[in-house]
């Protein structure tokens, strides 16, 4: 059995089908795991979503910021936004399937000293205590009051602390887990900066980069920052490169970590 780490694939379709084929992906044998923003901006949406919910056990997804957005419109909770390809989606016949099974998807998952999340982890979390506090999001997405938590999930308020409880504890995690690219070494995160990291601002460094962040004895494997590319480190793997851009699909066989890429086939402008 092999397992096959899979960057952004939001709504890129004809990439992600060539990349499994280049793999040689077997869902009888292997595992694919995908960093989350399934979906937005791209083309095809609508059949990624089909697609990875039909490898059942085969595939494991975290939610990016982009599925969950989906999901607060679908609740009546969010706003689409003018560069937003989910309209397929939200008229698809079957729409309401496709949304419950991205509903009960996880938001961060670990196996043999892997991490697999989004954006990333405050650097005070270590790998237990971040699970833990996935479970307490994941169980706001499944409840029946999954509306009142979508529609208060993001917000700025960048700090952690332990004693946080109710929706603003839930906020903290998922915009760590989601959107966060840089920090302070106190965890402060700051969301506007969305460039190459030769251009973070001040007092600031990429939150993998905080010195002894408890975390850092597992590999996390993230994706979100476009900007950062492909980075492969013995304890990080980064798999976004931008192939909503212009840039190629990523994937990551973790057993011996080859590298497996094939090129955009119909770019959007890029954002940053």
């Amino acid at each position: 059995m092999a397992i096959y780490a899979v960057g952004d694939v939001q709504g890129c379709y004809a990439e992600l089908a060539r990349l499994l084929e280049d793999m040689r992906f077997d869902a009888a044998a292997d595992r694919l795991w995908l960093v989350g923003d399934l979906v937005n901006r791209g083309p095809e949406s609508l059949a990624v979503l089909q697609l990875v919910k039909s490898l059942g056990d085969s595939a494991i997804t975290v939610l990016g910021n982009h599925d969950l957005h989906l999901l607060a419109v679908a609740e009546g909770v969010g706003e689409l936004h003018r560069s937003d390809t989910l309209d397929e989606i939200l008229n698809a016949p079957d729409r309401d399937e496709l949304l419950h099974w991205l509903r009960h998807q996880r938001m961060l998952y670990a196996q043999d000293g892997y991490v697999l999340v989004h954006a990333g982890l405050l650097p005070q979390w270590s790998v237990a205590q971040a699970e833990s506090l996935a479970r307490e999001v994941e169980a706001a997405l499944r409840g029946d009051d999954c509306g009142a938590f979508l529609a208060r999930m993001y917000g700025n308020s960048p700090g952690w602390d332990d004693s946080l409880s109710g929706y603003k504890r839930l906020r903290v995690i998922v915009n760590a887990f989601t959107r966060m690219r840089i920090c302070t070494k106190e965890g402060e995160m700051e969301f506007k900066f969305k460039g190459e990291v030769q251009n973070i601002p001040a007092d600031y460094l990429p939150w993998f980069d905080i010195p002894n962040r408890a975390s850092r004895d597992a590999t996390v494997i993230f994706g979100h920052w476009s900007a950062l590319g492909l980075k492969i480190e013995p304890r990080i793997i980064a798999l976004d490169t931008g192939c909503l851009w212009g840039g190629p699909m990523s994937a990551i066989r973790l057993d011996d970590r080859q590298l497996f890429q094939v090129a955009c086939h119909n770019p959007v402008a890029k954002h940053w």
